[in-house]
């Protein structure tokens, strides 16, 4: 203790860990005992560099005792979880690497040893009623140490659940280090937090959908009563149809909102903001975003014979202790070609693609279908698939005219749904650029081909696809659509009626529908957004108490200077 180090080797039976480190830290630490049991390892609160990515900045966990057992999860700055892994074995390592940036990273992880088939009563479950309750295990007794309890909570189809909690006491902490329940808006605990909470309060809680997961976590110390919570479901209103316009020129964007569309989300005007927040909309009796190329955040991409502008619009609430609301992005593209502009505009919630709207003169979509016979589209979204599992997309062009032949020109994969970071070629110019893509002969109005999941969902929750789309005249016996794969030179000079743009995602890994003890790809939740009025009431109180003891507890800190053995905090700072 009090010595700068980077990583260490642990033995104790549980530990909680406070770690600080600064630019181009390369840390490992390892967790190992003779004993017959596993280890769940909590990272309650972290803090990157901020901007940082997961390729540059992360914490990496392993399942075994070195940086070169099975890779068990992976925590970014954009985690939205509290991530919580579970070892095989008694023995786990995590490895944090930090980027250039001159900034103090800090984190607070905990670990300790448990036996599996030992199970604590009334400790999660499965909730499938219209209505019903939860209660912490012991409630209004104090909760047990080291409880880790996971409640899925699904109600029928097209409803909504609103969670209650009547009664809620758990130990106060600014971050909500040490215990917390935290809910997510699905059936998993690896990505969509909707909120984490401690102390004395009375949140409330609303899912986008008819499934929500609730998870009560502690640590060894200062036990509280716990909590009692109510759940109730009502019909999940149909969502107004988007109301949106995109108005590209050489020079400028114009985005065009429909009031009562923000409305319906549950947003207004003044929640939403550009890439560079500076830039304020016009408001009439729409919304309006119009900004030259070059400002306003906007983001340029030059692919050689094509340039993309890309700015996205947030809509996320001021104020709000507990997000109710969905995470709502809008992003609009301005794609130029030769003399021909791209107006592609579409809406993502959760990270999940609702809408996409390309501006032109066809329309085409893009599904994913579940086998090569293209009979039946997969309606899910997220696609849950397997690693290496095959996976079969159609594109289609809806169109009365039948002389029209449809051709998949390009399609990249991108961890992000605006594809600005890093993106993998699927296919370029018609030529297959991942072993595992088959691509199948042009049909009429339809584009098809298949590819296996790739590495991408290994070290990223979600993976969206992004196909450049080709119209041709099924009469021009020498029209693109026809030639297959070609160079970009031959390409520069080959015949089309029209080119398009289609997207669609998220593809996740099944075993993400796991609890958090096996998640494999996890996000982050801002603790800071958890305390309500109430919690700041309890730190008042706290502090009152605290001075008018104050000198017991000297007294007390003086004859027991140490805390009980085996249970220590412990700050590490890098060198």
């Amino acid at each position: 203790i009090g010595v700068p180090r980077c990583g260490a080797s642990l033995h104790e039976l549980n530990k909680a860990l406070k770690i600080q480190l600064k630019a181009n830290a390369n840390c490992v630490w390892q967790i190992q005992r003779n004993v017959n049991q596993t280890i769940r390892l909590i990272f309650s609160h972290f803090k990157f560099a901020p901007s940082s990515s997961c390729e540059t900045e992360s914490i990496k966990v392993y399942d075994g005792p070195s940086t070169k057992s099975p890779l068990l999860g992976q925590i970014c700055n954009n985690t939205d979880a509290v991530p919580v892994l579970q070892s095989s074995s008694a023995s786990l390592t995590f490895h944090i690497t930090t980027n250039s940036m001159a900034f103090t990273r800090n984190f607070f992880v905990f670990y300790y040893f448990f036996s599996p088939e030992k199970k604590i009563e009334n400790c999660g479950g499965q909730l499938t009623g219209p209505n019903g309750t939860l209660t912490s295990p012991n409630y209004p007794e104090r909760y047990p140490e080291f409880t880790y309890c996971v409640w899925h909570i699904q109600t029928a189809k097209n409803s909504k659940i609103n969670l209650q909690f009547q009664d809620f006491f758990l130990e106060l902490d600014q971050n909500c280090q040490f215990d917390f329940t935290a809910v997510y808006d699905g059936l998993t605990t690896n990505t969509g937090l909707i909120g984490k909470v401690c102390g004395l309060a009375q949140p409330t809680f609303e899912s986008s959908s008819n499934v929500m997961t609730v998870v009560l976590s502690t640590d060894y110390a200062n036990s509280y009563r716990g909590f009692s919570a109510q759940y109730t479901s009502t019909p999940l209103l149909a969502p107004e149809e988007p109301n949106t316009l995109l108005t590209c020129s050489s020079d400028s964007m114009k985005i065009v909102l429909s009031k009562s569309y923000l409305t319906s989300l549950g947003y207004n005007e003044t929640h939403l903001h550009l890439n560079d927040p500076s830039c304020s909309p016009a408001v009439t009796d729409s919304v309006i975003f119009s900004f030259p190329l070059t400002s306003c955040g906007t983001t340029k991409k030059d692919e050689g014979h094509s340039i993309t502008y890309t700015n996205v619009i947030s809509l996320s609430a001021t104020g709000n202790i507990i997000i109710r609301q969905k995470s709502v992005q809008i992003i609009a593209k301005c794609k130029m070609e030769n003399n021909s502009t791209l107006e592609v505009i579409y809406i993502t919630k959760n990270n999940i693609i609702q809408n996409t709207t390309a501006v032109g003169k066809y329309s085409v979509s893009m599904s994913f279908y579940d086998s090569d016979t293209f009979s039946k589209p997969v309606s899910e979204s997220p696609y849950y698939v397997d690693l290496n599992q095959t996976l079969f997309a159609q594109v289609s062009l809806h169109s009365t005219d039948a002389n029209l032949l449809v051709f998949v020109d390009t399609c990249i994969a991108s961890p992000q749904p605006d594809f600005g970071s890093l993106t993998y070629d699927l296919i370029r110019s018609g030529c297959n650029k991942d072993d595992t893509v088959v691509t199948y002969p042009p049909l009429e109005h339809y584009g098809r081909f298949k590819f296996n999941a790739f590495r991408f969902l290994q070290s990223s929750p979600s993976v969206y696809l992004q196909c450049d789309i080709l119209i041709c005249d099924s009469k021009n016996p020498n029209s693109r659509c026809t030639e297959g794969c070609i160079s970009r030179q031959k390409r520069a000079i080959s015949a089309y009626t029209w080119k398009t743009n289609t997207i669609v995602g998220p593809i996740r890994l099944k075993r993400d529908l796991r609890s958090a003890d096996h998640s494999e790809s996890l996000t982050k939740a801002d603790p800071e957004e958890t305390l309500n009025l109430q919690q700041y009431n309890f730190y008042t109180l706290s502090f009152v108490v605290l001075i008018s003891n104050i000198i017991i507890v000297v007294a007390v800190i003086l004859k027991y200077h140490s805390r009980q053995t085996g249970y220590s905090y412990q700050k590490l700072q890098s060198s």
